[in-house]
């Protein structure tokens, strides 16, 4: 079968920036034609780009392992993942395959960041490490542990996992139905699923981990913060990033309250917008009376009273509690204001198109990313960028779940000279200034509000 290639594995065999690529494509009628992919992410023919390289007199290095994982991204997305675990390759080899199928499934596999790996690892210690939602190990592999258990639900996963680390422990399955770790760990770390309401709520209602409290069934992340606890030796530290919803829902009030009442809590702190860190101790000897609730990843200096916090909320979200509230407040009273709605009048329908068309049109190396994150490269003299940017985010506001599986590229938008798509832009831009600084508003609300409460300020 042939090998393919995207614009990002050309950037790197020709030791380029993506946006060159985009140049190349653009400028040079010569340029391979795709044979695949999507309007935003092409795939183009190796042979045929090796070609085009060579001609145009342009260096280039394929090394062996681009030349493997170029034969792998033959298959079936479903099937890359069951491939890369049958590849025969050496550990730098194969870790370099890894990597190149983590960026191809990113979204699929949801992996740990790494600079997020470093602060959970960062926080435990130990011999013995357990990771009870594994996945291909990234986790595990990063930890300074000889001895190193994980399970992971999905088999595929699994396998590969055993792969990067032959002398680790890889059990298959589902952790919290089936749990396959009979030892006890120094340290538990894990980046469980989220919002999972399928986790077995059902079968598992008597279940003896529940020691601070049978999790609702909306409440999966409260069922691995108890399954981790339940790995680790008495005093043993867990490290579990959860949705940083989990510290507030008012469903799982009861079981944070037993958490803290118990002395398993050390800290909360945030690691990424939406995106925090627990870090626990399987409690032993008298329950601490501070807790360090962070707003960004730091030394765990207890800054918060447990006893003001078992409230009819038990809110454990470090935006709510930080010891910087007061201060933020008043720094940015003084000039805080609210930028003006743009003007917008009733017109007559025009003539519309489709996100989709709008980028096939404009091929270029601008680029504008969506509010999921998604990228696409246009040239701003045919779209005019904030136009593209502001209808991305219209059109994901529309979507009233917020699922990422939403297909913006077929959403219908106005079709536009670029001179009236810029007027659309400056609005795009406004209403998002002014979405901006209303986050920000109901944010110093809240900072008001607990500076208030606290005793930290008071009023003029």
């Amino acid at each position: 079968m042939d090998e393919t290639v995207n614009a990002g594995d050309i950037a790197r065999l020709a030791d380029v920036g993506r946006a060159a690529v985009s140049n190349w494509r653009r400028r040079f009628e010569d340029f391979p034609a795709p044979v695949g992919g999507t309007a935003s992410s092409p795939l183009y023919l190796l042979r045929d780009v090796e070609s085009w390289l060579k001609r145009n007199g342009k260096p280039f290095r394929v090394s062996p392992a681009e030349r493997l994982w170029t034969q792998l991204r033959t298959h079936d997305d479903l099937k890359l993942g069951e491939a890369l675990a049958a590849v025969e390759a050496d550990a730098a080899t194969f870790e370099f395959l890894h990597e190149r199928y983590l960026e191809a499934h990113s979204r699929l596999l949801n992996p740990t960041p790494p600079e997020v790996i470093e602060v959970v690892l960062a926080t435990t210690d130990g011999n013995t490490v357990i990771d009870p939602a594994c996945g291909t190990g990234s986790l595990l592999k990063a930890s300074r542990a000889w001895n190193k258990i994980g399970q992971e639900v999905d088999p595929v996963s699994a396998v590969i996992a055993r792969r990067r680390m032959p002398a680790a422990q890889i059990f298959t399955g589902d952790s919290l139905r089936h749990n396959g770790v009979q030892e006890k760990a120094d340290a538990v770390v894990c980046d469980p699923p989220w919002h999972d309401r399928a986790w077995g709520h059902e079968e598992l209602l008597g279940d003896a981990r529940w020691t601070y409290g049978l999790p609702p069934r909306g409440e999966p992340e409260l069922a691995w913060l108890q399954h981790c606890l339940s790995l680790a030796k008495p005093g043993g530290l867990v490290a579990v990033l959860l949705p940083s919803t989990a510290a507030s829902r008012r469903p799982g009030k009861r079981i944070r309250g037993n958490l803290l009442r118990a002395g398993a809590v050390r800290a909360v702190m945030t690691v990424q917008p939406g995106r925090d860190l627990w870090l626990l101790r399987n409690p032993v000897g008298r329950a601490p009376e501070h807790i360090a609730l962070l707003q960004a990843p730091g030394p765990l200096d207890p800054n918060t009273r447990v006893i003001d916090l078992l409230d009819d909320d038990v809110d454990l979200s470090p935006s709510r509690h930080s010891g910087a509230d007061a201060s933020a407040y008043l720094a940015a009273q003084p000039t805080f204001v609210l930028p003006p709605l743009p003007e917008l009048r009733e017109q007559a329908a025009p003539p519309m198109t489709t996100i989709g068309e709008l980028i096939r049109a404009a091929p270029g190396d601008h680029v504008v990313t969506s509010p999921t994150g998604t990228t696409y490269e246009i040239d701003p003299r045919k779209v005019d960028p904030d136009f593209l940017e502001g209808v991305l985010r219209a059109a994901m506001a529309r979507n009233p779940t917020g699922s990422t599986r939403l297909d913006v590229r077929r959403t219908q938008v106005p079709s536009l000279p670029l001179a009236a798509q810029q007027r659309y832009g400056r609005a795009f831009a406004q209403l998002k200034a002014l979405e901006a600084s209303l986050e920000e508003a109901s944010g110093l609300v809240r900072l008001g509000y607990q500076g208030l409460l606290s005793g930290q300020i008071e009023p003029a």
